[in-house]
This record gives structure tokens, C-alpha cells and sequence, in this order.
């Protein structure tokens, strides 16, 4: 899996607003995403998978950060 950061103003939901990291991004708060570890697709985009958007969910609802969404300050 890689790491892929969220575009500034893109959309969590679509894998083309995100760009492909090299390791994990430096995010710090608990209110959007800012990035997400998936599998890449053939285009280098996160695979946005039910899983993965359901956690993605799940670390907005509880403000938390978990093993594949970081999250950061508006």
C-alpha cells in the first residue's frame, strides 16, 4: 500500500484529487482528511474501497486518526 495525500479543496471521495506520496504525509489535526494509505490503482490514485471509505467516515466521526486516514485542521 501507499500513502497518498488529499489535493488542497479536493474532494476525499474521488482518486483523482489525490496525489501519490513516497512516505506518509506530515498531518496534524482532526477535522478533514489529508491523507489516505491504499492500494494504487493503474493511474497512481488511491483504490478507494468501500473499507477504506467507511474508515474514512469512522475518523471524521470520532475525530481520530486511524491505521489508513490521517486527518488535519481546517
Amino acid at each position: 500500500m501507499a500513502w497518498f495525500s488529499l489535493n488542497p479543496g479536493g474532494d476525499p471521495t474521488q482518486p483523482n484529487d489525490y496525489t501519490l506520496q513516497s512516505s506518509e504525509p506530515t498531518c496534524s489535526g482532526q477535522n478533514q482528511i489529508c491523507a489516505v494509505q491504499a492500494n494504487p490503482d493503474g493511474s497512481n490514485n488511491p483504490q478507494l474501497t468501500a473499507a477504506l471509505k467507511d474508515e474514512m467516515i469512522d475518523a471524521l466521526h470520532n475525530r481520530t486518526a486511524t491505521d489508513n486516514v490521517s486527518l488535519r485542521n481546517a
